[in-house]
């Protein structure tokens, strides 16, 4: 299945996508590719809000000034964040006897962040042409929750079953 096909199965049946991402082998190459994707496609969602922002508000720093500060933080500071949260997680797992390794950890967070990124988009569409508001605020439960379940059912899965074998 292509990535897109897998992203869309996601929002059906997390579990099984995990499991066969975990069937693939230990390559962290994968891995760091999801990670840069889930965040280029974040930063994409966040031009909207930008965009908002610097219509209605003129203050003294320039549109592009914070594009490239989004850009760095998505793209250079989050990655490292989320490296730090992957381990932090899997050692919390292992103390929770979890049979995971780094790599599994790393991979289903990265996963879910992934695959919560249709709502990320949603949530940022919503903040550039409705603005803040009872939308706003639903967009960003939906990301928020979207993004908590993928990531306990994808960890759940890759620490009970780390090889990715259909139990």
């Amino acid at each position: 299945m292509s990535v897109t096909q897998d992203l869309v199965a996601t929002w059906r049946h997390p579990r099984r996508v995990m499991r066969k991402l975990l069937a693939m082998g230990q390559r962290e190459d994968r891995a760091l590719v999801i990670l840069f994707a889930a965040c280029l496609l974040i930063f994409v969602a966040q031009l909207p809000r930008l965009a908002r922002a610097d219509a209605l508000v003129h203050d003294e720093v320039p549109f592009q000034a914070e594009l490239a500060t989004t850009l760095f933080a998505w793209l250079l500071v989050w990655p490292l964040l989320f490296y730090a949260i992957g381990s932090v997680t899997r050692l919390v797992a292992g103390l929770l006897g979890g049979r995971g390794t780094f790599y599994t950890a790393r991979l289903a967070l990265f996963w879910s962040l992934l695959a919560s990124t249709p709502a990320w988009l949603f949530h940022g569409l919503v903040a550039g042409f409705v603005g803040p508001g009872p939308g706003l605020q639903i967009a960003g439960v939906l990301v928020l929750g979207s993004f908590l379940t993928f990531w306990s059912v994808c960890l759940r899965e890759a620490e009970t079953n780390p090889e990715g074998v259909a139990p």
